[in-house]
């Protein structure tokens, strides 16, 4: 959790890894659930909203909702996805990453390149994990290359009553 009022309590996780099911960075934030039911039990499963921000691939921003599927037979639930996609919203394609770097480089933008004070307050937060792990012994989880990473990853998150986002989305 982040240590101030605005955050107290809300927890924050982190996974990273090497050659994962599929190459994604984003950011998912879930929305709290309502502490009632407003759907019939048999409606089907109630999945939390989400704030899905995709930052690579295919830069995006989906807002993940539950509704009620349209039509008779009854009340059956359904995640749907309002989906804003950079790449299809504007005409300019968006440069990649090294590209943008590169093109700073040459133009003398160093915004993009951190400076000595920012290097050292990296080091200065990842030191202490690197000592912890020395430590304790704690090694890197190992897990099978195009999977979602080790099963530790997943039991973190299940201690809180929680899943990753790909488990909802797949379940």
């Amino acid at each position: 959790t982040i240590g101030n009022w605005r955050w107290a309590g809300v927890p924050f996780y982190l996974r990273t890894g090497k050659r994962l099911a599929e190459r994604v960075s984003e950011i998912v934030i879930q929305f709290k659930p309502t502490p009632h039911n407003i759907f019939p039990d048999d409606a089907g499963k109630s999945i939390a909203n989400r704030l899905v921000l995709r930052l690579q691939p295919g830069e995006a921003v989906s807002q993940m909702i539950m509704i009620k599927d349209p039509g008779p037979g009854g009340m059956r639930l359904r995640e749907v996805a309002l989906d804003m996609s950079f790449a299809d919203s504007f005409e300019n394609r968006s440069p990649d990453a090294y590209e943008r770097l590169l093109l700073d480089v040459i133009r003398g933008n160093a915004t993009l390149f951190m400076r000595r004070d920012e290097v050292v307050a990296a080091w200065k937060w990842v030191d202490p994990i690197i000592s912890a792990w020395a430590e304790t012994g704690q090694k890197c989880k190992k897990y099978t290359s195009g999977t979602w990473g080790p099963s530790a990853a997943i039991a973190l998150v299940e201690r809180d009553g929680r899943t990753w986002h790909e488990e909802e989305t797949q379940a």
